[in-house]
C-alpha cells in the first residue's frame, strides 16, 4: 500500500490534488449557478415592474417641487434625504381571475377603492399617512389619456372616478389639483398582489373593536386579535358592508390597523436571514405593482427602501382627510375646511 502511495495512487499526494482541485470545481460550479440565479432573480423582479410616465403625461402644470437643502456632512454610503410625497393606490381590479376570486368584480375595469397620501419627513424617520375616502366629491379636473385626447372635467364627482375614467395619471392629476400638494411618486398595488405579500409575510396580526360579518369582502371576524392570512387580510382592508352603518370611513379605520400591522410584521422579520422568503415577498410587491417611472425599477426601489431604514411603525402616523356629510347626499362627504386645507399644507 505504500509503494501505490508514492506512485500516486488514491491516498497519496496526486489522489488528494485530484480531489482538491474536484472541489474546487464543484465550488466554482456552484457560485457560478449561484451567480446566475442571482442574476435571473433580479431581472426577473425588476421585469415584474409596471410603470406609468406620470410626469411626461401632466408636464410642468402641477404644484411645486418643495426645496431641498443639501445635507452640510454627506454619510460615506448616502441614501435619497428629502420629504416625499407618495400617491399609494388600492386597485379593485375587475378583471383577472385571481382578483375576481378575492372579491374584485366580473366586469372589466377598475376602481382606486383604496387611496393614501405617504408624507416621508426629510429625515426619513417619520411618516405621515393621509387617507382620501372614495365617496369624496370633488372637482375632478381635465385629464389626458393614453389614446390621446382627454377627459372632462367634472364638477362634485366621485374621488375615485378620476382613476375609473382616467387611470393613475387622472388619479394623480386629481389629487394634486385638490390638495395642492406635488405628488413625488406614484404606486399601485392589487388584490391578489397584496393578499400574496401578506401570505409571505407570514400573515398579519389585527385586532378588531367588532365583529366583522361582510358577505362582499368574504370576512366574518368575532371582535378580538386575530393572526390573518392573506385573503383574510384583504377581505379586512375591503370590508365595508359588515360593519355598522356600511362606512367608508369605518372600513378606513381598518385599513390604518392594517398599515400599522404590516410594518410590525415587517420590522419583526428578519427577511435578510431567510431568502428565500425574501425572494417571495419581493416578487409579491413587484408582481403586483405599479408605479412612475422615477421607481421602476428594482435599484431605485431598493434605494427607497434604504432611506427607510430609521422609520418605525410608532413613527407613522395615520389619519383621515377631514370631511362633512355632503349637504346634497347623505351618502357622500365634502372636504372639511378649513381643516382639509391645514392638513394639506402641513405636507407642502
Amino acid at each position: 500500500m505504500a509503494g501505490r502511495d508514492a506512485r500516486g495512487g488514491p491516498g497519496g499526494p496526486s489522489g488528494r490534488s485530484k480531489g482538491l482541485r474536484a472541489a474546487g470545481l464543484a465550488l466554482v460550479g456552484a457560485l457560478l449557478l449561484g451567480a446566475a440565479a442571482a442574476g435571473w432573480a433580479y431581472w426577473h423582479l425588476n421585469d415584474n415592474i409596471k410603470s406609468v410616465d406620470i410626469n411626461g403625461a401632466l408636464g410642468d402644470d402641477r404644484p411645486a417641487r418643495p426645496v431641498t437643502v443639501p445635507s452640510a456632512s454627506p454619510s460615506a454610503s448616502p441614501v435619497p434625504t428629502g420629504a416625499l410625497n407618495i400617491l399609494v393606490l388600492g386597485s379593485d381590479s375587475r378583471g383577472g381571475e385571481e382578483n375576481r376570486e378575492l372579491g374584485g368584480g366580473d366586469s372589466e375595469g377598475a376602481r382606486s377603492d383604496t387611496a393614501m397620501v405617504v408624507h416621508l419627513d426629510a429625515g426619513r424617520t417619520a411618516a405621515t399617512v393621509v387617507s382620501i375616502p372614495r365617496d369624496t366629491l370633488v372637482d375632478r379636473p381635465s385629464c389626458p389619456l393614453p389614446s390621446g385626447g382627454s377627459t372632462r372635467e367634472a364638477s362634485g364627482a366621485m374621488f375615485n372616478t378620476a382613476y375609473a375614467l382616467g387611470g393613475p395619471v387622472c388619479a394623480v392629476k386629481t389629487v394634486e389639483s385638490m390638495t395642492g400638494v406635488r405628488m413625488d411618486h406614484y404606486m399601485e398595488i392589487d388584490f391578489s398582489g397584496f393578499a400574496e405579500l401578506v401570505d409571505a409575510l407570514g400573515g398579519v396580526t389585527v385586532t378588531t373593536d367588532a365583529d366583522i360579518d361582510d358577505d362582499k369582502s368574504h370576512l366574518r371576524l368575532d371582535a378580538g386579535t386575530h393572526h390573518l392570512d392573506g385573503t383574510e387580510a384583504l377581505g379586512l382592508a375591503r370590508t365595508r358592508y359588515g360593519l355598522e352603518g356600511g362606512s367608508d370611513l369605518a372600513r378606513i379605520e381598518l385599513q390604518h390597523k392594517l398599515v400599522k400591522a404590516l410594518l410590525e410584521q415587517i420590522s419583526g422579520t428578519d427577511l435578510l436571514t431567510e431568502p428565500t422568503r425574501l425572494y417571495q415577498v419581493a416578487d409579491a410587491v413587484t408582481g403586483s405593482l405599479t408605479t412612475d417611472t422615477g421607481l421602476d425599477s428594482l435599484g431605485e426601489l431598493i434605494s427607497l427602501g434604504r432611506s427607510l431604514g430609521g422609520l418605525s411603525a410608532d413613527g407613522v402616523r395615520t389619519v383621515t382627510m377631514p370631511v362633512v356629510p355632503a349637504p346634497w347626499d347623505a351618502n357622500r362627504v365634502v372636504a372639511l375646511e378649513p381643516d382639509a386645507g391645514e392638513l394639506w399644507g402641513s405636507l407642502r
